[in-house]
């Protein structure tokens, strides 16, 4: 009997540039990040921008439709669920649902 594998192939691409960098604004990220090198530190940096980008792009998206959480709480089988009815003003308070 075969055995079939399966991979998944990621392909990254890199690019090499060169930039001049503040020294001081690098070391500081460097130590909020926790990263241990200058590659990695802008990389990090990077990353966390782009992901703010798409968390930004999502929550306008939800904020562009109409929800209604209205009976949540008895929307769920097994003895109901959570009251979602105040969930987005405690969001845009600040608050935790």
């Amino acid at each position: 009997m075969y055995k079939t594998r399966i991979s998944w192939c990621i392909i990254v691409t890199m690019t090499r540039i060169t930039v001049d960098v503040n020294e001081e604004w690098l070391d500081s990220a460097r130590r909020v990040l926790g990263t241990d090198t200058k590659v990695a530190t802008i990389n990090e940096a990077l990353r966390i921008q782009a992901t703010k980008e798409q968390a930004r792009q999502i929550l306008a998206a939800l904020d562009s439709v109409q929800m209604d959480f209205t009976g949540s709480a008895d929307a769920f089988g097994y003895g109901g669920g959570r009251d979602l009815s105040e969930l987005e003003g405690n969001a845009r308070d600040g608050r935790v649902a």
